[in-house]
């Protein structure tokens, strides 16, 4: 070969070590500073990201937070995910220190891969969009509001069991309840009930969700192209849909408070402005996500728990038979129903314990600021883990034994429950999230006993934990 390509080639293998070198060291650099918590940072761009992912993959996704825990003997140690150097905060302590400093230290923190797939927060940004949308939920989503929608859920409850499970021996459980929650979903946000036209959702739905907090690879065949592929189709489909609403709201075919597709169509700004289509699409887009992916992660997991603690299901069943007994033939649930599910709300509420729908999330310092004695500098990502609290012995004594006497009376100790966060940023689905599990509790119990298929099933966290499987279900219907 000519002695000019070995040289090349020396001077490429030189050009990519130093490219290399001045990377690693502009990664090591950014970790740098007085009294910053203890942690690795792991390699450039990929830092710790792949354990930590690869933890929730196992089944195990505290294992990341113990270990160093362990480790560095301390509730705050610095690493980086997702490309971005980071700490992460353990304990109560921790979370209430995060809670409480909602848009005073830190501020809500999402990948750019998430403005990437909803565009219409690039005009401002997805914390921007986050904002106006927590001033427009709570008229909604507060109990008052919902207690209208109780009969509705049931309706839907009532027909997606009659569909997909009456008369079926076996049943994939997680699927089934994925369409029940969208199904709701789509009903009381959109005002969507056919079957048929929600199902042409469904599919790229799911696609969208699970490309959201992916590898923002977009590249065909990746989950985030077909994420961002996904996102256009519903996109499209939402505007079809809201440029008929509009035309039924100028008829007087639709109301002003029929859904929150209407309230928004009809919202201004401070300037007199209304949102334009592609904004109402995407806020859609990101409600029907929020509404949709946790509660069917907790209603399949009420399902496997049930079927393996038959003492617990023999009070649920008790619980709900009497309500059911109560009801005149046709008559659907009503509030005070809802308020009678005590028992049955602990062991949703035990569910979330030992398998949150939402493992934890990000926050992005505002200022400098010191907490347990160590720097977080300006711009650091931070985050919180519900698991830090969830299955730890100082919170809850034998954190793997399910017993849902712990939600008994006051239930536990402030900022060591937080399936749904807390803080000013504390999910605003909250209720409505309790309303659409306990309508499916009922409908469930009332109708069967079930045994599983699998009996050692592996959970998988991505981001939110499913069982490998989808849950495969024998069903033994009540006997009438």
């Amino acid at each position: 070969m000519e002695p000019n390509f070995y040289l090349s080639l020396l001077l490429f293998v030189s050009f990519v070590s130093i490219t290399l070198f001045i990377l690693f060291y502009k990664h090591r650099s950014s970790f740098t500073g007085p009294n910053l918590p203890p942690g690795d940072v792991g390699l450039p761009f990929v830092g710790e990201s792949l354990q930590f992912l690869s933890t929730g993959w196992k089944g195990h996704p505290e294992k990341f937070i113990f270990d160093r825990i362990a480790k560095y003997s301390s509730l705050v140690f610095k690493t980086s995910l997702l490309g971005e150097p980071s700490a992460v905060f353990c304990g109560a302590a921790g979370n209430k220190f995060l809670f409480s400093n909602e848009n005073k230290l830190v501020q809500s923190w999402w990948p750019n891969s998430v403005n990437k797939i909803f565009p219409s927060s690039l005009q401002t940004s997805s914390k921007e969009e986050a904002k106006k949308m927590r001033k427009m939920l709570p008229q909604f989503l507060k109990p008052e509001a919902l207690q209208r929608y109780i009969g509705i859920m049931d309706t839907i409850a009532q027909r997606h069991f009659a569909m997909g499970w009456e008369n079926k021996d076996e049943v994939l459980v997680f699927p089934l309840a994925k369409r029940y929650t969208f199904w709701l979903a789509c009903r009381l946000f959109v005002s969507l009930e056919d079957p048929n036209h929600i199902a042409r959702f469904a599919d790229p739905f799911n696609l969208l969700a699970s490309g959201i907090i992916s590898i923002p690879i977009d590249l065909p065949g990746t989950p985030f192209y077909k994420s961002i592929k996904a996102a256009k189709f519903i996109r499209n489909e939402l505007i079809a849909i809201i440029r008929q609403r509009k035309v039924d709201l100028a008829e007087g075919k639709a109301t002003p408070t029929q859904d929150i597709l209407s309230h928004m169509l009809l919202a201004t700004d401070e300037d007199g402005k209304y949102m334009n289509e592609i904004d109402i699409a995407d806020k859609i887009l990101g409600l029907l996500i929020g509404g949709h992916d946790t509660a069917s992660a907790v209603c399949t997991f009420i399902v496997k728990y049930l079927a393996e603690l038959p003492h617990i299901y023999d009070q649920v069943y008790k619980e709900q038979m009497e309500i059911a007994r109560s009801k005149a033939p046709g008559e659907l649930l009503n509030w005070d129903d809802i308020q009678k599910m005590r028992y049955s709300w602990n062991v949703a509420c035990e569910v979330m314990r030992v398998a949150p729908p939402v493992q934890g999330a990000f926050r992005e310092a505002m200022a400098d600021f010191t907490f347990n004695g160590f720097s977080i500098p300006k711009g650091w990502k931070i985050y919180w883990s519900a698991n830090s609290t969830h299955k730890s012995a100082d919170y809850f004594p034998e954190p793997e034994k399910f017993d849902p006497s712990r939600f008994d009376g006051s239930g536990p100790v402030p900022y060591t429950y937080v399936p749904f966060g807390g803080g000013p940023r504390m999910c605003p689905g909250k209720e409505y999230a309790r309303l659409e599990i306990l309508v499916f509790m009922h409908n469930l119990v009332k109708r069967f006993r079930w045994e599983k298929l699998i009996p050692d099933e592996k959970i998988v966290v991505d981001p939110m934990p499913v069982p490998a499987k989808g849950l495969p279900v024998r069903l033994h219907p009540h006997q009438a």
